[in-house]
């Protein structure tokens, strides 16, 4: 990854903080994009010089057609974009409201499409590049205890399919990883004691882990592409 610029949406906490460490363990820099400019400046201070914040919030429409713009200009180029950020509704359809629906399918669905749209004319032009999107195994799996969340996940893995084949002839690689449970932020509305029995049953999985197989996605040999890479916690019996 040495001299590879990636960009990290979501990516104070989790799946995509957890992307960024490893990213930069391997030698790239990386633009971590979240709307949280407090917790970016202390990352950024924390990581050093390779990591360079982004404020963007991806549901703001103005903000988010300005991210892959504003950081061209910063830093010249894009090797990696890792469409990271997400939102979670889980429960009954009759549970939720028509406005957390609409936030989590603009965070989850639109502002991925909306990035890529962004990205991909200027990873035409370089004539290479790879786009990583966090999917979950609930985009292969009708989840009906969670049907909004994984009617997104669903979207974006035909999204993501699709793109991939548009994107052969010009040599850039898009791929989607499909994780079960990961301990993170889409998981704070979990009682602390039904975190640790999940943990200690061994039905979640680290970001950590997460971030281990993404690194080992995009350093393939140009000529190979993980379309999808589907990580389950080894006790998850659920799919």
């Amino acid at each position: 990854m040495d001299g590879k610029i990636a960009v990290v949406t979501g990516a104070a906490s989790g799946i995509g903080l957890a992307t960024t460490r490893a990213l930069l363990a391997e030698g790239a820099t990386v633009v971590l994009v979240d709307r949280n400019a407090t917790a970016l400046a202390a990352l950024t201070a924390e990581l050093g010089d390779k990591a360079i914040a982004q404020v963007t919030d991806l549901l703001e429409p103005e903000s988010c057609n300005a991210m892959v713009p504003d950081i061209l200009e910063k830093i010249g180029h894009i090797d990696i974009l890792h469409c990271n950020a997400g939102i979670y509704i889980g429960g009954d359809l009759t549970e939720t409201t028509p406005e957390a629906i609409d936030r989590m399918l603009n965070l989850n669905v639109n502002a991925v499409m909306k990035n890529v749209h962004a990205v991909l004319p200027h990873m035409i032009g370089r004539k290479t590049g790879d786009i990583i999107v966090t999917c979950s195994v609930a985009g292969h799996f009708p989840t009906y205890w969670e049907p909004v969340y994984s009617g997104s996940k669903w979207a974006i893995t035909s999204f993501v399919q699709g793109m991939r084949r548009q994107m052969i002839p010009h040599g850039v690689r898009v791929g989607q990883i499909s994780p079960g449970p990961v301990v993170s932020a889409l998981l704070a509305d979990w009682p602390e004691e039904n975190l640790r029995k999940a943990r200690e049953t061994g039905g979640l999985i680290e970001p950590e882990d997460v971030a281990e197989a993404i690194v080992f996605m995009l350093s393939r040999r140009r000529s190979v592409t993980i379309r999808d890479m589907i990580i389950l916690p080894s006790n998850f019996d659920r799919v």
